[in-house]
């Protein structure tokens, strides 16, 4: 048997429990050995029943006492009830609708029996234990994700099978000199001690090998991905003019801002293309440092292109951006779906003939009519609203430019090595001087009255303010959720006030619009979805009430947060919730207690791992099966150096001992594509 042979096909699955194995990810036999055990169960540790905790899993080794007697409690619920004996005390053992399990039980045979123990200090009972023949059953058993239809130990005897059939066609993905040095076991060892260990010490190097497996095909394919950027040429910056761009600002930049600089333009003098990711927090400058690198590609003689998500923060971009280079001689445009036609043409024509330095805009910039004369540089803001084919038209308008990505988004660095694993890094933590801090306030929802009289002080006082929706139930659209929502408002407590409304269904043109009333001020309180997470700069906004605040994501949460709290007013957000578990609670807590964007980063993938952090899927991270990024990251930097090592031996490949590198990390850039293809 093969390891890619379908599932259906092993001995004991069949169409209809294929159709099973596949709600867990398991289409082929290969698949399944990948399926790793979930937990494990230690049947070693025999317990006394008479020295069992009550209420805590125990392994018991008992003699039946006589055969399971039948009682028909009712329709559908038939129990069959035995005794057994560790040779000093009595043990009661209930099984439910189990004829099967009941009748393996012999009276006088030895079995080992696993669950709770349950009852009193004279009568102790095991209800609807896990049982095996006490002869060759004191091992360390896996304990497998399940379905509804199909048990872990379905699943156990399915791998046992499998095992035994492909044993000898698992590829060997590490070299010997390589397992030697890390002290690691071969793949074939560690798939088979991972779901059948020996003992606690071989599980664990098990693990650590597969992980490390895991870890370094990932490591290599990121390296093969920024090689491939490296062995291109790219424009070569000739000078470095930040100083010079510097002393024309009416601000001082902060020292994260000006180290940014210093990175990104040691980057653009190497004869390669730069390929840097600048991580921010909402507020940190990012757009000050991209402006630098324009005015050094510009005094250079090379164009700079700039891409936003939407037609309101690409004009925010312009705005921003030409009221730094007023002084500088340098020529900028904006270009998106609504510029007018004629001047449309005009953008192009100028683009096409080198006239225009630096051009911003949409998803605009990509259509095929845009063409450069020499672009040098690409800059893309909140990269990840963008697709694929999105992100990489803009580059291919030129030879090779340089790449600076923007995020807002703060990503803890373990998985932003992954995310962004074929990108260099800058992080600005550090806020300019006089940005206020958010000051944040849990409420219940018997305080919702209070807070709206609070938001409308401060629009009394002419300022402005956000209500982001709550988020919707089930089975009602966030269409119907925030108009009704907005309808009671805007008719209720603040039917004195200018009131718009922003949702995900609306369109483009129509998102822009609302947005640019809110910026000029003729709306005074958005009501909004988490549309408005990545959005415009309003100063004039100061106060924002968050609905149903526990249902949302940390990072979210400070996403929206950042929408306020960006001139010199002192800006309030106030989270409401009448949630009472625990993990709610102190979610809201660190919004409370923090405004450090990559605290609460941290703590969001502790909460919610790395699967969920940040939608990590549409970046293309292949989905990790054994190795955990929050807890492995000991093995993440080994594999960072073993990868470096083997990369400079053999860059690609080719040597015979790093043909399964090669085999693992070919399948794993199918994997990524894939998953990056939407």
């Amino acid at each position: 048997m093969e390891l890619r042979t379908d599932i259906q096909y092993l001995k004991g699955v069949g169409e209809k429990r294929a159709r099973l194995l596949a709600k867990l990810g398991v289409g082929d036999v290969n698949a399944l050995l990948k399926l790793y055990p979930r937990a494990y169960e230690d049947w070693r540790r025999i317990t006394p029943i008479a020295s069992a905790a009550f209420g805590e899993p125990c392994c018991v080794k008992a003699v039946v006492d006589r055969k399971p007697a039948e009682f028909l409690i009712r329709k559908g619920l038939t129990l069959y009830k035995t005794e057994v004996t560790d040779g000093e005390s009595l043990l009661n053992i209930t099984i439910f609708n189990s004829k099967y399990t009941a009748a393996k039980l012999k009276e006088g045979e030895e079995y080992l029996f696993f669950g709770k123990i349950t009852g009193n200090l004279y009568r102790r009972e095991m209800l609807s234990p896990l049982i095996e023949k006490a002869e060759g059953g004191e091992r360390i058993r896996p304990v497998y994700p399940q379905t509804l239809g199909l048990n872990s130990r379905a699943i156990e005897r399915l791998v046992a099978t499998a095992l035994e059939l492909t044993a000898d066609k698992l590829p060997e993905i590490l070299p010997e000199s390589v397992r030697e040095e890390y002290g690691l076991m071969t793949s074939r060892s560690a798939t088979r001690a991972i779901h059948f260990p020996e003992d606690n010490e071989t599980l664990d190097t098990a693990r650590r090998t597969l992980a490390f497996e895991e870890l370094l095909v990932l490591q290599l394919g990121l390296l093969r991905l920024r090689g491939r950027n490296r062995a291109a040429a790219g424009a070569v910056l000739k000078n470095d003019r930040s100083g010079e761009f510097f002393g024309l600002l009416p601000f001082k930049l902060t020292g994260a801002q000006r180290r940014a600089v210093a990175e990104a333009v040691a980057d653009m003098a190497k004869p390669h293309p730069m390929n840097r990711l600048l991580q921010g927090d909402v507020g940190s400058g990012k757009t000050a440092v991209a402006a630098a690198l324009i005015y050094c590609a510009a005094k250079d003689g090379l164009q700079s292109a700039l891409m936003a998500p939407t037609e309101i923060l690409a004009a925010q971009h312009h705005r921003t951006v030409s009221s730094l280079f007023e002084y500088a001689g340098i020529s900028t445009a904006l270009l998106t779906g609504s510029t007018p036609a004629a001047e449309k043409k005009e953008i192009k024509r100028r683009l096409r003939e080198g006239t225009l330095d630096l051009v911003i805009g949409t998803h605009a910039l990509i259509q095929k009519d845009v063409a450069f004369d020499n672009l040098g540089l690409v800059v893309t803001d909140e990269q990840h609203r963008f697709g694929v084919a999105q992100r990489t038209g803009l580059s291919a308008k030129g030879q090779n430019p340089h790449v600076l990505v923007m995020s807002a988004t703060p990503i803890p660095r373990t998985l932003a090595l992954i995310i962004y694993g074929d990108l260099d890094i800058s992080v600005l933590d550090e806020l300019p001087p006089g940005r206020q801090k958010t000051a944040t306030y849990t409420v219940g929802g018997d305080l919702r009255e209070r807070a709206y009289d609070y938001v409308k002080k401060h629009l009394d006082a002419g300022l402005q303010g956000y209500i982001v929706c709550p988020l919707v139930e089930e089975g009602e659209t966030d269409l119907a959720a925030a108009e009704s929502y907005a309808e009671e408002l805007s008719a209720g407590a603040f039917a004195r006030y200018p009131v718009g409304l922003l949702h995900g269904r609306m369109k483009g043109r129509d998102k822009d619009r609302v947005m640019a009333e809110f910026a000029a001020g003729s709306i005074k309180l958005l009501i909004s979805t988490t549309v408005i997470e990545v959005g415009v700069d309003v100063p004039n906004a100061v106060i924002m009430v968050i609905e149903n605040a526990e249902r949302f994501g940390l990072s979210q949460l400070h996403q929206l947060r950042g929408r306020i709290g960006r001139g010199r007013q002192k800006s309030t957000c106030i989270l409401v919730s009448d949630a009472r578990n625990e993990e709610a609670r102190r979610r809201l807590d660190i919004m409370v207690k923090t405004t450090d964007g990559f605290k609460i980063a941290d703590e969001d993938l502790k909460l919610r791992g790395p699967g969920d952090f940040f939608g990590a899927r549409q970046h293309g991270l292949p989905e990790l099966k054994i190795a955990n990024i929050l807890t492995d990251t000991d093995i993440l930097r080994l594999t960072q150096r073993a990868a470096k090592d083997i990369a400079r031996a053999d860059a690609e490949l080719v040597l015979p001992e790093n043909a399964g590198l090669k085999l693992a990390m070919e399948a794993l850039f199918e994997e990524m594509a894939g998953a990056g293809a939407n």
